[in-house]
């Protein structure tokens, strides 16, 4: 009898089905956006998006990393436009991360995880996991597009590099969160434009240091 390789055993069951995980994740913030966090349940997901329950825990073990992953794909949709300059790719990004967060699924979804999160560990490690961290690539490429134009400095190590990139961050993503979350005001361009302009000046003063 042949020996079986690993690389087959590994690969035995029914595959993924990519539409499959698309109509869980749908149905997922459409249920938050009808239910709420405390009332959504793995089986109705399971039966809105028109999949057996054994289907989806096959693929999520419980509802926190469920909701996570649902918010995660909606913030892999953000890029940043090359419009030509540091400045210009800063509104861009800023204007599509607000665009996001006037979906009421994405609004929703996002609020009610991080509510959840206070009181949980796990669930905070997975949210920096699955959509801060991943999402820190918006800002190693726009530092990096705007050093090849020559409107910054080269890092002087990865390090410092980084440090800057957390900073660049935590400020764009939670001054855009609280404008429009919190504060419920208009992220607008004329806003955007000032944003920008304290970011750049505390980025000179940064590559300056």
């Amino acid at each position: 009898m042949p020996s079986r390789n690993p690389s087959q055993s590994a690969r035995t069951g029914r595959p993924r089905s990519a539409a499959a995980d698309a109509a869980i994740l749908d149905a997922t913030r459409a249920a938050l956006v009808e239910l709420g966090w405390s009332k959504l349940t793995l089986g109705d997901v399971a039966s809105r998006a028109g999949v057996a329950k054994t289907t989806l825990y096959r693929r999520w073990p419980g509802k926190n990393e469920l909701v996570v992953d649902a918010v995660a794909v909606l913030f892999d949709e953000l890029e940043v436009p090359d419009r030509g300059s540091l400045a210009a790719d800063i509104e861009g990004v800023v204007l599509e991360f607000a665009a996001l967060l006037e979906r009421p699924e994405a609004r929703t979804a996002l609020m009610a995880v991080v509510a959840e999160s206070t009181r949980d560990e796990a669930l905070r490690e997975r949210i920096r996991d699955s959509i801060v961290d991943r999402q820190k690539r918006l800002v190693l490429l726009g530092r990096r597009r705007a050093q090849a134009r020559g409107e910054l400095p080269p890092a002087p190590d990865e390090a410092s590099a980084a440090h800057v990139d957390d900073l660049i961050f935590d400020v764009i993503a939670g001054a855009v969160v609280h404008r429009a979350l919190v504060s419920a005001e208009p992220v607008d361009k004329e806003w955007i434009r000032g944003l920008t302009g304290l970011l750049l000046g505390g980025l000179s003063a940064a590559t300056e240091a």
